[in-house]
């Protein structure tokens, strides 16, 4: 379902009211948030971006690529939970994942490294070992 992003209601001048100055394009339209959260299953939807390109959003994740910067080696580890999220102290109530997320894995803590709503996956760097 695209959802129209511009801001074209003209404020100021004592004109608050009447018609919009522009119209409504199709280039100026997006889309929902994604919110990925964190689940048993494995879910990526495809949709359709803008030029015919295709876009991976995950929906439900439930592991990560983990990459250690002191070894310099990266796995496929499971994720526990979503511990604090900067963005949105809600997010880490629902079990949202974004970009910045802190979330605990099995082999320690993590931050995302990813925008898993527009890459498809989740990468996350480790801060430290459990």
């Amino acid at each position: 379902m695209p959802v129209y992003h511009e801001r074209d209601v003209k404020r100021g001048g004592g004109r608050t009211v009447g018609r919009n100055y522009k119209v409504k394009r199709k280039a100026l339209t997006g889309s929902l948030p994604t919110d990925t959260k964190l689940s048993d299953k494995m879910e990526i939807r495809l949709e359709r971006a803008r030029g015919g390109n295709v876009k991976a959003r995950a929906v439900r994740v439930s592991f990560a690529s983990l990459s250690d910067p002191k070894t310099g080696r990266t796995e496929k580890v499971r994720v526990i939970r979503v511990l604090e999220v900067p963005a949105n102290r809600e997010y880490a109530r629902k079990g949202v994942i974004v970009k910045g997320a802190i979330i605990e894995t099995s082999l320690g803590k993590a931050v995302v490294t990813s925008r898993p709503g527009q890459d498809g996956t989740v990468n996350a760097v480790l801060l430290e070992r459990k």
